[in-house]
């Protein structure tokens, strides 16, 4: 387990692990200057190992957020993968791409470029898939992500990054005050499983409407029955998308206390707004600090969960000769 760490002229920095290409530092800065370490994780290396939060910072692969029961067909077969979450597989499995240890390539203080292959039968996946991914921090104070894969056998793929972004510090309270918008019109509702029932939900009215910037804690004790399922937001937005695979705003999030805001780039047609509600104040993180419910947010860019379940959702099918390309950016400023 390695660390690198990437550092452009504004004084931005990334760290990451090639231990599931995980993002363990990310000091952005506020209005006031100073840098901020504004992604929960930890001070040892070691402690990504041990930790019951499996998810703080890592790749998600090879299939991220959930497939209904463990299982999903392709061409008449059908695939059995490890249900880790429930009857459901969550986010490649126990052993997804999050515990990898991913070969680095090259790296310098403006990017890392990592690979692995995800052997046939990995997790219960078919195919053995070539990822390639890189990090990239610019003078712009974005962070990219992009990502490349190919397999030798007809498969799915569905990959994200899982960082936990708290903008007013990691261990610094709750983000029930910061405010977020989503460049969506609508969202996929679930069962008590948290799997998609089918159906795509319009958001307006609701407490999922973040067409317009709103504050999160707002509306998260609702009786709106999606928040009780999730016990609080953990759901895919459908983008807004005029053309499909280009590189588009899908959401904003800001502290008014910081003064920083993220933007958030991306290909892909979804993204998951998740608010740690299975965080519980037992893991001790960065500087001995716990992170309790609440205690961040993740905006994970994605294909829909379940999408081998449901034929008209966006296909995660890779066929065997094509290449899998997305991007994420997560662009940081400071408001005026």
């Amino acid at each position: 387990m390695n660390l690198y760490k990437l550092k452009n002229s504004n004084g931005m920095e990334i760290h990451v692990t090639n231990y599931g290409g995980r993002v363990v530092k990310l000091l952005a800065p506020d209005k006031e200057g100073q840098l901020l370490d504004v992604v929960l994780g930890f001070d040892d290396l070691q402690d990504y190992k041990k930790s019951s939060e499996a998810y703080f910072g890592a790749v998600i692969g090879r299939f991220a957020n959930r497939i209904a029961k463990g299982k999903f067909t392709l061409d008449g077969e059908e695939f059995t993968l490890d249900q880790n979450n429930g009857p459901n597989s969550l986010h490649g499995g126990a052993k997804g791409f999050h515990h990898a240890d991913w070969e680095v390539l090259s790296a310098d203080t403006e990017h890392v470029a990592f690979r692995y292959l995800s052997a046939d039968g990995e997790e219960g996946f078919p195919g053995n898939l070539e990822v390639n991914m890189v990090y990239t921090l610019t003078e712009e104070d974005a962070f990219r992500i992009d990502y490349e894969a190919t397999t030798d056998q007809k498969t799915v793929v569905n990959l994200s990054h899982h960082s936990f972004f708290n903008l007013n510090g990691a261990g610094e309270g709750d983000v029930l005050d910061h405010q977020l918008e989503i460049n969506a019109n609508a969202f996929t509702p679930v069962d008590e499983t948290q799997i998609p029932t089918g159906e795509i939900t319009l958001v307006k009215d609701s407490p999922f409407d973040f067409h317009s910037p709103r504050v999160i804690g707002e509306r998260i004790k609702n009786d709106h029955v999606q928040l009780k399922f999730g016990k609080g937001y953990d759901h895919n937005w459908v983008l807004n998308r005029p053309e499909p695979g280009l590189l588009e705003y899908a959401a904003g999030i800001w502290s008014e206390r910081s003064g920083i805001k993220m933007e958030v780039f991306t290909t892909q047609p979804g993204i998951q707004f998740y608010t740690s509600n299975f965080l519980d104040g037992r893991v001790k993180g960065k500087g001995g600090k716990t992170y309790p419910k609440h205690s961040a947010f993740c905006l994970e860019t994605q294909h829909f969960p379940d999408s081998p379940n449901h034929s008209y959702f966006p296909s995660t099918v890779l066929e065997k000769r094509e290449v899998y390309r997305e991007t994420c950016v997560y662009k940081f400023s400071t408001l005026e």
